[in-house]
């Protein structure tokens, strides 16, 4: 079973690369987070590796971190999730990213991937929001917010979020203002939410 490889990069597209790991090449699928993370780098680089083994084929699936990796293993988790999928979904969602659309129950965020449509997306936030605890990330205070399973966030949440990052915010600081605001006031006009979240903001 291989866990990790480490060489040279010697040929790359969108998502593959072929390592050089003395003398050997390495076909490894990757995703656009990874391939922008190690590009960055010089010399030799290291991946964390999840091998699919078929009866007619071996695939290797590159990871820069190990929370993109138990991501994957968590995606791949979900009924009608394959790896390509999952790849797909880490190339525009990071493991933060997708945390945060599982706590919102943000089923457009995770549609974003190319192959994941509204139905897929829906069945990824419900199944993975049960398994939330095993996905690594830095959203600790995240973890703490109560976020009822098939959950939606309503219009006024998600234009006031969208408000916030205009301002310059970040998605994910949006979005714990906004459930904090939430919390205390179940209102569904803009101008209040939107106000009330500045204000957790500010009190940070």
């Amino acid at each position: 079973m291989i866990a990790r490889l480490r060489g040279q990069i010697v040929e790359q597209n969108a998502n593959q690369l072929i390592l050089d790991v003395h003398g050997v090449g390495y076909l490894i699928t990757v995703s656009s987070f990874t391939l922008t993370r190690i590009n960055r780098e010089t010399g030799d680089i290291s991946l964390l590796i999840e091998m699919f083994v078929r009866e007619d084929s071996i695939t290797l699936y590159g990871f820069y971190t190990n929370e993109e990796k138990s991501a994957f293993i968590l995606l791949n988790s979900v009924q009608g999730v394959g790896a390509k999928a999952a790849i797909s979904l880490l190339s525009v969602l990071t493991p933060d990213d997708l945390k945060q659309a599982i706590l919102t129950s943000d089923k457009a965020m995770v549609s974003r991937a190319d192959g994941v449509g509204p139905k897929l997306a829906q069945r990824i936030v419900n199944e993975l929001a049960e398994k939330i605890g095993k996905l690594p990330s830095n959203l600790s205070n995240l973890e703490t917010m109560a976020v009822p399973t098939g959950s939606t966030q309503s219009s006024a949440g998600e234009d006031a979020a969208s408000a916030l990052t205009n301002l310059g915010y970040s998605r994910n600081e949006a979005w714990i203002a906004i459930q904090k605001a939430s919390a205390k006031s179940d209102t569904q006009d803009l101008k209040q939410l939107l106000n009330q979240a500045l204000k957790e903001i500010g009190q940070k």
